[in-house]
């Protein structure tokens, strides 16, 4: 195997005092390795994500990225950042802006790409996700399904070597639910490393190439989708799944 790329070493994390919400998470993933992390409401999932760029600071262990320790340091988190493009539940798109802006602004800001440049290649991504068509219309002229999907080419203009998909359709209304999912199914076949936190089973079981189930803090279960689906080994695994797939 070579180096992971995302390795957590003992990594714990409190909000305030009292609320351990990540309990000495060790977990390696490597370079285009596809994770489903899973777990009741409140079990870290979201919160291990978000460490991963930053978005949430850990406290205790150690957490490396491509290479990079993740500490107070502003410029490792900036590099770090590069390499690691995030969606979210909501979409966090700038309304005011095209799709087509949406996609440029941090390319040519951050990146300092040309605005023809930027562009050409927020096309290819917007194509990359199959809504091109869209590109000169407004966030809330789309649907929640468009409207992720613009999200995700979003992400993919800074050429991320990682994704990160916190409930990236858990916003959505059932039949949009899909069309997104059918886009990251797409993605996952292009050596992209992926995290995804998410309830949609089928997606799991499609594209991941471990699952992680999350509880109260900790990884209590992690194998092949299809060792996890069909002989999960711990109880709580066993009470999850019975809850959301109902066998």
């Amino acid at each position: 195997m070579s180096d992971p790329i995302i390795t957590f070493d003992k990594v714990n994390k409190w909000y305030g005092n009292n609320f351990h919400v990540l309990r000495d998470i060790d977990l390696q993933v490597q370079r285009g390795e596809r994770i489903v992390i899973c777990g009741p409401s409140g079990s870290g999932k979201s919160t291990l994500i978000r460490c991963i760029n930053r978005l949430e600071e850990h406290q205790q262990g150690h957490l490396t990225v491509d290479g990079i320790e993740l500490t107070d340091d502003v410029k490792a988190i900036d590099q770090v950042r590069k390499e690691v493009g995030m969606v979210f539940q909501q979409f966090n798109l700038f309304p005011h802006l095209t799709v087509l802006e949406n996609l440029t602004l941090s390319p040519m800001w951050v990146g300092k790409i040309p605005r023809k440049e930027a562009e050409a290649k927020a096309m290819q991504q917007l194509e990359r996700v199959r809504i091109a068509e869209q590109a000169n219309k407004y966030p809330l002229q789309l649907s929640g399904g468009q409207q992720q999907r613009v999200a995700i080419a979003r992400a993919l203009c800074l050429t991320p070597k990682i994704m990160l998909f916190d409930e990236p359709t858990s916003a959505l209304d059932p039949e949009m639910i899909k069309e997104v999912l059918d886009v990251m199914v797409e993605m996952a076949d292009q050596g992209i490393t992926m995290l995804c936190v998410t309830h949609e089973m089928g997606f799991a079981k499609a594209v991941a190439d471990r699952v992680i189930f999350m509880d109260q803090g900790q990884i209590v279960e992690q194998n092949t989708p299809h060792e996890f689906f069909d002989h999960p080994q711990n109880e709580r695994t066993q009470d999850f799944l019975s809850k959301i797939i109902g066998h």
